[in-house]
């Protein structure tokens, strides 16, 4: 006969006194529990008749119109729309019957993102998550400031005497990182001090310091999406070239934006050193590109209809020229790959170029540090908003 094993309830679990829990399974804690159950999962979904996304795994599909439900994944939280609401209901009791749920109703926090609904619109923003954030670096009292970092500012990564804590410095990086989800207006800020968790020194402390005390004036903004909108797929790119001063690589940046909502953006340190401003925003170019084409993917998987041609904005009159003439110079040459590949588009009637004024460049927010007058403007234009709910 097998031995049956039996294991003590753990502290703090007092539903069973005086009992004892049999241990059918081990799952958690193994290398190998978090790819079973994606497994196990995926393997349900696709029996009751969904469709894996191929641009997005987590992302399941079944039915179209009226009768299209969608299921987003992440580890064990799951979420459900559809049009109609009682049509989600006999997904639920299947979820319940084959895992044992349980039901949190409408979304109102997910993963540290609080959810504020009205009829004009849904408001996403982690309030809550960056109160905690203060709270574990003291500065829920603080003088906010009323720009992430200072317009001139440059940290360079020797200099300084190093932290005595170095966890203390990453560990608010990666929190910081995390609150970039709903906040794209500290992008920049947020990937410039990323640069020195390695060894983190005294200046890059009060500089990170510095941007709490901004999110501190700004603790209600979030990103607002209206209730009606059209659904034009366009983006703004730009870069900053040589930004970096110890490796004189280019900042990459973009926002994309569906029916004049942002869904998308990105600030990104360059893989190799640019030798001319025109370079530099043509690998931005490309990079943008790869990022329409990823989303026009998803938006078809969502079965939301997009006209092409796309329109990407960029402030490089030289970049345009570039993607414009079919003959390649030696100076050139080395762009061979990405001007390919967004003149392709461009040929295929996927994607149209347009310039546009520096001054008006969403993305240039992504870039530098900029003034609190040009700042606040660019980031109400993002669809920042700083007030607490959709009203």
């Amino acid at each position: 006969m097998d031995e049956e094993v039996y294991i003590i309830p753990p502290a703090g679990y007092g539903k069973a006194e005086g009992k004892v829990c049999r241990l059918k399974k081990s799952l958690y804690g193994l290398k190998q529990a978090s790819r079973q159950w994606n497994k196990e999962l995926t393997t349900f979904l696709i029996s009751q008749g969904f469709v894996q996304s191929k641009q997005d795994y987590s992302l399941f599909t079944r039915g179209s119109g009226v009768t299209f439900l969608v299921v987003l994944v992440y580890v064990d939280d799951v979420l459900i729309t559809r049009e109609a609401t009682a049509d989600i209901i006999p997904l639920k009791q299947a979820l319940h019957q084959a895992f044992t749920i349980k039901d949190l109703g409408l979304m109102k926090y997910f993963l540290g993102i609080e959810v504020a609904r009205s009829s004009a619109g849904t408001l996403l923003n982690q309030r809550k998550y960056l109160l905690d954030i203060l709270k574990d670096a003291g500065l829920t009292a603080c003088k906010p400031t009323t720009f992430p970092l200072p317009t001139h500012l440059k940290l360079p990564i020797d200099k300084g005497d190093l932290l005595p804590n170095l966890e203390l410095y990453r560990r608010l990086i990666g929190r910081l990182l995390y609150l970039n989800i709903t906040r794209p207006d500290i992008s920049y800020s947020v990937q410039h001090l990323s640069q020195f968790v390695n060894q983190p020194r005294e200046p890059h402390l009060q500089a990170a310091l510095h941007l709490l005390r901004y999110l501190k004036g700004t603790i209600n903004a979030g990103v607002f999406y209206p209730a009606t909108t059209a659904l034009d797929l366009i983006a703004y790119t730009d870069a900053d070239w040589g930004r970096c001063i110890s490796s004189r690589r280019s900042l990459t940046s973009f926002c994309i934006f569906l029916g004049g909502c942002l869904v998308s953006w990105k600030i990104k340190k360059q893989a190799t050193v640019s030798k001319s401003s025109a370079e530099s925003e043509y690998r931005a170019m490309s990079e943008t590109m790869s990022e329409l084409v990823w989303m026009a993917g998803l938006l078809r998987d969502l079965q939301i209809p997009l006209s092409l041609p796309l329109t990407l904005y960029y402030d490089n009159k030289v970049a345009q020229y570039i993607a414009a003439n079919p003959v390649f110079h030696n100076r050139t040459k080395h762009l061979d790959i990405d001007c390919h590949y967004v003149r392709d588009k461009l040929q295929e009637g996927f994607l149209k170029t347009s310039y546009i004024s520096s001054h008006c460049q969403l993305a240039d927010i992504m870039t530098k540090p900029l003034s609190t007058t040009q700042h606040h403007g660019l980031a109400v234009n993002l669809g920042l908003v700083f007030h607490p709910s959709p009203t």
